[in-house]
């Protein structure tokens, strides 16, 4: 099950209060200007920076 949109629109970076950019498939939530991944597990997103891991290049 994916996360509903309603939830996606109202999360944002714990670290720099930017988007968020789903990603289904890892499943995460990347943050692009902090260049960190924030796991989601069992359909809950996990926003503790340090559980967030760092985006590999070009991802």
């Amino acid at each position: 099950m994916a996360l509903k949109a309603e939830v996606l629109e109202l999360i944002v970076c714990p670290k720099c209060k930017g988007e968020l950019i789903y990603k289904e498939e890892v499943p995460s939530l990347d943050c692009l200007s902090c260049e960190l991944r924030y796991p989601v597990e069992g359909d809950i997103p996990v926003l503790i920076i340090d559980k967030a891991l760092p985006l590999d290049g070009g991802e």
